[in-house]
């Protein structure tokens, strides 16, 4: 069965894993692209990695395509004598975004809401700062302590209790969108047959500091190295133009340099030249802020070319988080139009 981003997305968006507990989504992706790779694996951090052989005989360059398989989330810290759980923060999350959210704690994916003191019982002072997410609670429904912890334990990872779903014109909405858009054009591209070796790293702890792709690149030692993400996007009211980061609609996103690496130079005009040629809407990410798995791909041993294409996505890092499908589609063009041209010899390194 053909392997379409968008409609493997609701179900990887959906799955719970926060870094350092993506099982779940490892799981859903090895049973969607395990009968069309000629290798499926794992390693000692967690990365899936999947290998497809090259149709070209002799020597053969390999290029690895990475998508983080973590999430933003919570992590159970303590269980107080009335039941309510403290948790901290697992990758970067603003304190603003917590506040009365739904949540679901630990593998049984126990149903709960972060709460905090009420409005009414806040001095004028507090009303004016924003609440830490020390302040804050998970309340599950216990009466005590004792009866908590029947059900939870310390280190139980908490994801926010967001459904997917389609609303506006040609818009979604869901967690985790970064990056498990990454993941379903990673999924979707996997599904094709290339000249060259072609690994597939689906990777961990991307949220904490690019863990998965530092020992993975490390393993795979690539000769190009792709990074696939669901990127920022500040199109709002408050935000002038110049300050959007990406905008949703404009296409997929072209990262000239963030806080972990500088694109590189020849695979950044390939994928414009690719893309205006087959008339494909681009835009350049248009802040440097944050950094991702490019980062420890492009230097990795002595050094690897690499470069970043993402989707634009608002809300990043919070409950929820939205997408314009057709940038999602375009993505997917972009990337295998690109991964053709490199398979006939169209892209220099």
């Amino acid at each position: 069965m053909a392997i379409k981003a968008l409609d493997i997305l609701p179900k990887l968006s959906e799955a719970p894993g926060i870094s350092g507990r993506e099982e779940e989504v490892r799981n859903i992706l090895r049973e969607i692209v395990g009968d069309h790779v000629d290798e499926l694996k794992g390693d000692t951090l967690g990365n899936l990695i999947a290998y497809k052989q090259g149709t070209a005989s002799g020597d053969r360059i390999k290029v690895m395509i990475a998508a983080h398989m973590d999430e933003v989330g919570l992590m159970v810290s303590a269980i107080e004598k009335n039941g309510l759980l403290k948790f901290k923060k697992v990758g970067g999350i603003d304190d603003r975004v917590l506040v009365s959210k739904t949540v679901f704690v630990g593998p049984q994916r126990l149903p709960g809401v972060i709460g905090a003191k009420a409005i009414h019982l806040q001095k004028p002072a507090e009303r004016k700062k924003v609440i830490e997410y020390k302040q804050l609670y998970i309340d599950l429904g216990f009466t005590s302590k004792e009866e908590a912890e029947k059900k939870v334990s310390l280190g139980d990872p908490v994801v926010f209790a967001t459904e997917f779903a389609n609303f506006g014109k040609g818009l979604v909405k869901g967690k985790a969108f970064d990056d498990r858009v990454g993941c379903a054009l990673l999924a979707q591209v996997l599904q094709d047959s290339y000249p060259f070796d072609l690994y597939g790293v689906f990777t961990v702890q991307e949220e904490v500091g690019l863990r998965g792709a530092v020992v993975s690149a490390y393993a795979v030692e690539p000769d190009i190295g792709i990074a696939l993400e669901g990127t920022t996007c500040a199109d709002i009211p408050e935000s002038k133009p110049h300050g959007h980061a990406t905008t949703l609609g404009g296409g997929p996103a072209i990262s000239l340099m963030d806080r972990t690496s500088i694109g590189n130079k020849r695979l950044i005009e390939t994928l414009m030249r690719l893309a205006e040629r087959e008339g494909i809407p681009y835009q350049f990410r248009r802040t440097t802020a944050g950094g991702n798995d490019a980062g420890p791909i492009h230097m990795s041993k002595a050094g690897r070319p690499a470069v970043t294409l993402s989707v634009p996505c608002r809300y990043i890092h919070s409950p929820v988080s939205v997408i314009d499908t057709e940038d999602l589609a375009n993505a997917g063009r972009l990337l295998k139009v690109f991964l053709d041209e490199l398979g006939k010899g169209g892209v220099e390194l």
